[in-house]
């Protein structure tokens, strides 16, 4: 991969501020893309970042239609039995309701309620399926899931009212929040935070090994700091980059 002149990376640019269209409808911008890119010049390659839909990723990084998925990507064992992963960020989750509450939402009683996520996220996944079972045996009405393609849809349903809250990684809650020009607030506190990965071939543990001496180089020259603090997300900093995190 190295000996490549360019990296293709499949992301999903709907995920502000990780990945997401800029005003020309074309250029992907967002502080993963910042950060990769960076990656990029220290390998030496041209990074070319190719928007596709969330859940099509790690397949396509399986087939060989990308090089690598930079998308936001939670690490987690079901996802490392299919691809080799590389974590470089840590996020957590975080709900977000219109501008006051006005639906009284409580993340932990949300029965009944309609709630906003992106198809194929650890939200979507993981946490409201726990959640939905919980309305069940408690013989509650269940939790009306409205699963979107792209988060901005998500975003866009609970800003209108179609949604009564959201949950999503907690760097795009609180950009989607801030951009929101007060429709939107965050609610509760960020929880299960994990690593973010990025996505390579099984196979690519070789390239997972430079990726991570390329980030560590980055970490040390200031580079991986200041390309956070650009989109105000440098809590999530990370030091230890590595190879297929232990996260069992």
């Amino acid at each position: 991969m190295q000996s490549a002149k360019k990296i293709v990376v499949g992301t999903d640019a709907s995920y502000a501020p990780s990945e997401f269209l800029a005003g020309d409808g074309k250029t992907v911008q967002g502080f993963d893309v910042d950060l990769f890119k960076a990656v990029g010049q220290k390998l030496g390659v041209e990074v070319e970042f190719v928007p596709a839909n969330f859940d099509t990723i790690i397949t396509g990084v399986q087939g060989g239609k990308y090089d690598v998925g930079v998308s936001s990507f939670t690490v987690n064992s079901e996802r490392e039995q299919q691809a080799t992963m590389v974590a470089y960020y840590n996020a957590g989750t975080q709900w977000a309701t219109a501008a006051g509450n006005p639906k009284k939402i409580d993340p932990e009683a949300a029965c009944g309620k309609k709630i906003a996520v992106q198809k194929g996220t650890v939200q979507q996944e993981d946490d409201l399926p726990k959640r939905q079972k919980a309305c069940t045996t408690a013989g509650k009405p269940k939790i009306d899931v409205l699963v979107y393609t792209g988060q901005d849809q998500a975003t866009a349903a609970v800003a209108s009212g179609k949604a009564d809250a959201m949950l999503a990684d907690s760097p795009v809650a609180a950009f989607a929040a801030k951009q929101s020009k007060g429709k939107l607030e965050t609610l509760g506190d960020v929880y299960d935070a994990a690593p973010y990965g990025y996505v390579l071939p099984k196979d690519g543990t070789q390239f997972g090994d430079a990726i991570v001496k390329a980030l560590q180089s980055l970490d040390q020259d200031g580079t991986y700091k200041s390309a956070l603090e650009n989109w105000g997300v440098e809590d999530g900093a990370i030091s230890n980059f590595e190879v297929n995190p232990d996260v069992s």
